[in-house]
């Protein structure tokens, strides 16, 4: 029974390396894990859709999170920004790349408009990058920190469905934590992240380099846009804004916290009501995938506890193992990193890891604290190198708008270089220490 569990994750993993959409690669890999265990087909789809209650709440903060990040971008109010940018820095290397870090970072927490600001931002200013020589390399890997680090360590935006996803997955498996003690278990991963860009900023990309050409491309970059001047409904945006802030940190709810900005928006007219099914369709198709991936995993996870194959597992995992929290904690960790790279979420392989790592945890008497560690990084591990994963095509959208960033060489290896070695490090010293 216990080999249920790992021909499973197999089959997941090696299906979405075929390009197969990671959806599709989960429902089938929960399927073969029904049939294993010698449940029929029917049995097995009927528990999948069971299961994929529990992240329903996350699912719906995907979408509404998606609705205001397109209100948001309609304003106009990053256009600001960019012109702002490129008039203080242009010239100024690395400071540049530090700040493009920074905005990153408020777009998963402050202004959760996850990747929609990067087609905004990046564009106007890539020939700002190639007058300076400055090395895309060294600005994909702060598009990707700002896409990660902030949620792994910060329990607001994106990093409250990041904890509570954690939170409940640990519930479900019959462990307690509060969000805020997993937020505390990732400060030290989070460190890491935060060493990483400091190498890729200040040592392995700060030298002169000349974009390529890669590819043709139909349209030229837009570099001259048109000037923007702070309206009124601009400022109505920050408002919505820090409202929508405000109410998720006093209710603890991303949903209300969401859906309060998008009244705000609408009723104060920041935003044309009559646009109202556009900004639903684009918030759809910016988080939606997302928001299913997770609803599936979830369910996943649920046929992989329900037939008792974890269970099996970890009696097989003591037999071979022991107790040495040392090597256990390795060996997860490794998991994480190839089974994250193969869907591409972190987000939606927390319900699965969690189901997995719970029970070895308990059984090899790692804390709670511990195991949130170990669920977190496993789940950031291989998101900021997989090619499939939102925290790389954001970025490449952006840097290849003019066909010179290669999304594999020029993204995805220098952000798992610098990302996912210090995670793997620092996460493992997190889970032996707390």
């Amino acid at each position: 029974m216990e080999w249920v569990v790992l021909i499973a994750v197999l089959v997941m993993l090696a299906l979405s390396l075929l390009r197969i959409h990671v959806i599709f690669a989960i429902i089938i890999a929960a399927i073969v894990a029904g049939l294993m265990a010698g449940m029929n087909v029917q049995d097995t789809v009927s528990l999948l859709i069971e299961g994929m209650g529990g992240q329903a709440s996350t699912a719906l903060s995907y979408i509404l999170l998606g609705i205001f990040a397109a209100m948001i971008s309609y304003t106009g109010i990053t256009g600001i920004l960019v012109q702002s940018l490129i008039r203080i820095l242009t010239g100024k290397k690395t400071m540049l790349v530090l700040v493009i870090g920074g905005i990153a970072c408020l777009s998963q927490n402050i202004v959760p408009v996850h990747i929609a600001f990067i087609p905004i931002l990046i564009p106007p200013l890539l020939k700002v990058f190639d007058e300076m020589k400055l090395d895309r390399r060294a600005v994909a890997t702060a598009l990707t920190f700002g896409l990660k680090t902030p949620y792994v360590m910060i329990p607001v935006g994106y990093g409250l469905i990041f904890h509570e996803t954690i939170q409940k997955g640990m519930e479900n498996s019959g462990v307690a934590i509060e969000i805020s003690d997993s937020a505390f278990s990732m400060l030290i991963p989070g460190a890491g992240m935060i060493l990483g860009f400091l190498i890729a900023t200040f040592i392995s990309y700060r030298k002169d380099r000349v974009a390529i050409q890669r590819l043709d491309v139909n349209a030229l970059v837009e570099t001259n846009q048109e000037k923007i001047t702070f309206q009124f409904k601009h400022g109505l945006t920050i408002v919505a804004i820090l409202v929508a802030l405000i109410i998720q940190i006093i209710t603890s709810s991303l949903v209300l916290g969401a859906l309060s900005g998008i009244i705000i928006m609408v009723l104060f007219l920041a935003v044309p009501f009559k646009k109202g099914d556009d900004f639903v369709q684009k918030g759809v198709a910016m988080m939606g995938t997302i928001a299913f991936v997770m609803l599936v995993a979830s369910g996943f996870a649920h046929i992989l506890k329900e037939t008792g194959a974890v269970d099996a597992l970890v009696d097989h995992s003591q037999a071979i193992l022991g107790d040495n929290k040392v090597v256990i904690a390795f060996i997860l960790l490794l998991v994480g990193l190839i089974v994250t790279l193969g869907i591409g979420s972190s987000f939606g392989t927390i319900p699965i890891l969690a189901a997995l790592y719970v029970p070895i945890c308990l059984a090899a008497g790692f804390s709670p604290m511990a195991t949130a560690a170990l669920i977190g990084t496993a789940a950031a591990l291989g998101d900021a190198g997989s090619p499939a994963s939102d925290s790389t095509l954001g970025p490449t959208s952006g840097l290849n708008a003019d066909g010179k960033h290669h999304h594999i060489w020029d993204t995805c290896v220098p952000t798992f270089l610098h990302f996912n070695i210090p995670l793997l490090i620092f996460g493992w010293i997190a889970s032996i220490i707390l």
